[in-house]
């Protein structure tokens, strides 16, 4: 179009067609791409304003409030000089020659100013081949407005300019609220496009002095430094400092994480009170940030079965506002053949009445919410089909490592020859502080959350995977695996043998802690139960789900984990091979399954599954198998997920029954049928009902948002 004017009321009135809302959800897709790509670009928050505005200016609710006031001065004199209104008021307005041409200049001038928006929408369906609630609200004006125009130019009759005028002004009305509506649904994509700053704070080295650029302008391996309050602008590494990062916005996990050297870093998460210093990994499109904005603009522009039986429902309804309308047609002209306002009366207010408007708007609104819900929560929605069908899930089937399990090693006891364990812990992480290996590591980490100072070592050594050795406070200490102990010939108290011998029974890996010869005790490690999986299960049985465990793990390890979880059904040494298959044992009754994992030996049991919910933690491979996201590695997730299906369907069948029970009952009555005891609809009133069905379907939309997850 030329102006801007028509450009924006094209789009908006091609989006709200009976295939408007399909073209809506896919726009809002869309719409997300293209402010990320504009923050590439340009590295400033025009960009996003563009995803706001410019972007697709139909989603604009603006658009439509300025026609709706403009629209309304304009009906002003329409209603005040309409003969026909104040015969039926039994008024007498003002006269004076010429003034019964007034509701004819203001209804045409509302007609092409109010009224093109539909008309162009009418114009985009026909040319799909796809009409729907533009082209019914089309026919009704251009007949509206045909027929007042012929009674202006002479032909007897009563004229509809008033109808008319009003009719477009709360048409007008009723999409402003809509596209409010609407808008507010999207919030999730705009606010998570604003979580990065336009520009960041590079460095030549960790003590240099920072240079200001574009983000757009980092590469791989650039430095920058984020201050205590800001965003961090690119995912990547910490080289230097410490803070607490904010990643509300990303997991949904309203708790800051500490983070500090040699740890990772996702762009838009805040730092707390600490300065970094954080090498570049990736930027742009390749962040989390952008894939989880890609996840969210997938779900909204993906269909639920129900979204898919709502749009066929419209699309059915524009053929049976016609024939209501045709029958309406030949039964009044038959009826009252010298009436032929009242006739077209019962036209147009069919038309108007049998509008799509509020069963097109029932499911897209909510599911748009629903994923904005979801993205603030953590859970980013793939597949609405996966969102739609977790509300029926029977059992949830848990990988245990890197699921239930954070997927790293760390101290499950220690047992020592005296009494203070402490001390000897610190003696195994003082050898152990040096090396590299995992176990090492999870020593340490354990000695460094007891609060124990940890000595220094001297003439360290690796013993070639067998443990390590070193001299602390003067004295030989080695750390290593039990055949140390036959090696040197030592030998473990009975205390300290006891203890290993348990925590071997559980499956965890023990490592002997000797002074010069003496075995001064034992440190059992495991993988680490991450501290939500028990309440993660329990909220899941309080739903009255089945929960289940898979692990490749020997059936003591598994036992053990899932007694201390709480978890009965336990699948044990199963090879990755054989995940799906177990997936697909658990679905021979009939029960629904939804299975929850991380690795890439997941993937095919994700698929497998009726729902497949992959942690975000977890590998691409994995994510792309799953029909949901768990954008943290909290399996509390799966419980929200569950939490907000149901309230998801049931605000969906809330605004299915009231849309098609508005329906059911306006149209017979918008034909006429109650005109024999005095009930006669007419178009304006039409129009309210319909404007005000549509609204109803909004704001019980709206609701869904006082969902507590």
């Amino acid at each position: 179009m030329d102006s801007m004017n028509a450009h924006e009321d094209q789009h908006t009135a091609h989006e709200h067609g009976s295939a408007g809302h399909d073209a809506h959800d896919a726009h809002a897709g869309h719409d997300a791409h293209d402010a990320h790509a504009g923050h590439e670009a340009h590295g400033g928050h025009d960009a996003h304003g563009g995803h706001d505005h410019s972007g697709h200016a139909g989603h604009d609710p603006a658009i439509f409030r300025r026609k709706f006031w403009l629209t309304l001065v304009l009906t002003i004199p329409t209603l005040v000089f309409s003969h026909g209104l104040q015969e039926i008021l039994g008024l007498s307005g003002p006269r004076f020659p010429g003034s019964q041409y007034i509701p004819a200049v203001f209804g045409v001038a509302i007609f092409f100013y109010g009224g093109l928006v539909f008309l162009r929408g009418a114009v985009d369906e026909l040319r799909s081949r796809r009409p729907g609630m533009m082209t019914l609200i089309s026919l009704a004006i251009v007949v509206a407005f045909g027929y007042s125009l012929a009674v202006t130019l002479g032909l007897p009759g009563m004229d509809f300019w008033w109808e008319l005028a009003t009719l477009i002004l709360i048409m007008l009305l009723g999409h402003w609220i809509e596209m409010s509506a609407v808008m507010g649904a999207q919030d999730a994509l705009g606010q998570l496009a604003k979580l990065l700053p336009d520009t960041a704070e590079r460095v030549a080295d960790p003590g240099a002095d920072p240079e200001p650029v574009p983000v757009a302008d980092l590469r791989v391996g650039d430095l920058v430094r984020v201050r205590p309050g800001a965003g961090v602008p690119v995912d990547g590494e910490i080289v230097d400092g410490r803070s607490d990062l904010d990643e509300s916005l990303l997991t949904g996990e309203s708790k800051p994480v500490t983070r500090g050297p040699g740890e990772q870093v996702v762009a838009g998460s805040i730092s707390g009170s600490g300065s970094l210093v954080v090498r570049v990994g990736k930027t742009g499109g390749d962040t989390a940030l952008a894939g989880i904005m890609r996840l969210v603009a997938d779900a909204q522009a993906s269909k639920s079965g129900t979204q898919i039986l709502a749009d066929r429902a419209a699309a059915w309804l524009f053929y049976v506002a016609l024939a209501v309308a045709t029958v309406t047609l030949v039964v009044w002209v038959l009826l009252r053949p010298g009436d032929p306002a009242f006739v077209l009366e019962r036209v147009v207010t069919v038309l108007i009445i049998a509008c799509p408007h509020a069963l097109g708007l029932a499911i897209p609104l909510v599911a748009q919410i629903s994923t904005a819900i979801g993205a603030r929560n953590g859970l980013l929605i793939r597949d609405r089909h996966a969102m739609e069908d977790a509300r029926r899930i029977d059992v949830v089937l848990f990988d245990k490592t890197g699921t239930l399990t954070e997927g790293r090693q760390g101290v499950a006891s220690v047992a020592a020859e005296g009494e203070d364990e402490d001390a000897l812990l610190a003696l195994a992480a003082a050898v152990e502080a040096p090396a590299e290996h995992p176990i090492g590591r999870a020593i340490v980490a354990a000695a460094r959350e007891r609060g124990i100072t940890i000595p220094p070592v001297t003439d360290f050594e690796a013993l070639g995977g067998r443990g390590a050795a070193g001299t602390v406070a003067g004295e030989r200490i080695v750390v290593g695996a039990p055949r140390l102990l036959a090696e040197r010939g030592a030998s473990a108290g009975e205390r300290i043998a006891a203890a290993a011998d348990a925590a071997s029974r559980l499956g965890q890996t023990v490592v002997y802690v000797l002074q010069g010869e003496r075995v001064a005790g034992a440190i059992a490690l495991a993988d680490v139960v991450r501290p939500e999986s028990a309440e993660a299960v329990r909220a899941l049985r309080d739903r009255g789900i089945r929960v289940a465990m898979l692990t490749g793990d020997s059936r003591a390890v598994g036992e053990a984990v899932a007694a201390g979880l709480g978890i009965d059904e336990v699948y044990a040494e199963v090879l990755p091979g054989d995940k799906a298959g177990t997936v697909a044992r658990l679905q021979r009754d009939g029960s629904r399954v939804a299975m929850v994992g991380d690795g890439v030996n997941d993937a095919p049991a994700l698929a497998q599954a009726d729902v497949g919910i992959a942690i975000g933690a977890g590998t691409d491979v994995a994510i792309e198998s799953a029909g949901i996201v768990l954008a943290s590695s909290d399996p509390r997730g799966v419980a929200k997920v569950v939490e907000l299906s149901r309230a998801t369907y049931r605000k969906m069948l809330q605004n299915l029954a009231w849309a098609t029970g508005y329906n059911v009952i306006a149209l017979p009555l918008a034909a006429g049928v109650a005109t024999g005891i005095g009930v006669v609809v007419s178009p304006a009133f039409g129009a309210v009902l319909m404007s005000v069905s549509t609204i109803v379907v909004a704001l019980n939309a709206q609701l869904l948002r006082r969902v507590r997850l």
